[in-house]
């Protein structure tokens, strides 16, 4: 498991920034649109991060970029003070930033419908429809 992690950095720092949004409006005290905003978007991203920890299910790290920017532009759709409004764009901008490191895939699992047309399925030396 600890492999699996440190090849995926990324994904567990953003894991962590969507835990930190639920807590946020808590911890630094703001609350209306913006804080339930964060409230929604925190444990979705960290859901699709801690889901991108694992190599073959990596792409799911793109549904970050979308809100990472939702939080970056609702500060300004709200309206809220300096300190609230810097918060949301860091984490937001930082979400997004995260979701642009891959990391090394390890592991690679079947071939999709490509495999059932070339027959070349993942950690196999035979044809497929030998077996």
């Amino acid at each position: 498991m600890l492999g699996v992690i440190r090849n995926a950095w990324a994904q567990v720092l953003s894991m962590f920034l969507g835990f930190w949004l639920m807590a946020a409006p808590a911890v630094l005290g703001y609350g209306g649109t913006l804080a339930d905003a964060h409230r929604i978007v925190g444990p979705i991203a960290a859901a699709f991060a801690l889901m991108a920890v694992w190599g073959h299910m990596r792409p799911l790290r793109w549904t970050n970029v979308l809100f990472g920017a939702i939080v970056v532009v609702a500060p300004f759709v709200v309206g809220v003070g300096t300190v609230v409004l810097a918060h949301s764009v860091v984490v937001g901008l930082l979400l997004v930033g995260l979701s642009f490191v891959r990391g090394e895939v390890t592991e690679r699992y079947g071939g999709g419908w490509s495999s059932v047309r070339t027959g070349d399925v993942a950690g196999s030396d035979e044809d497929w429809l030998v077996r």
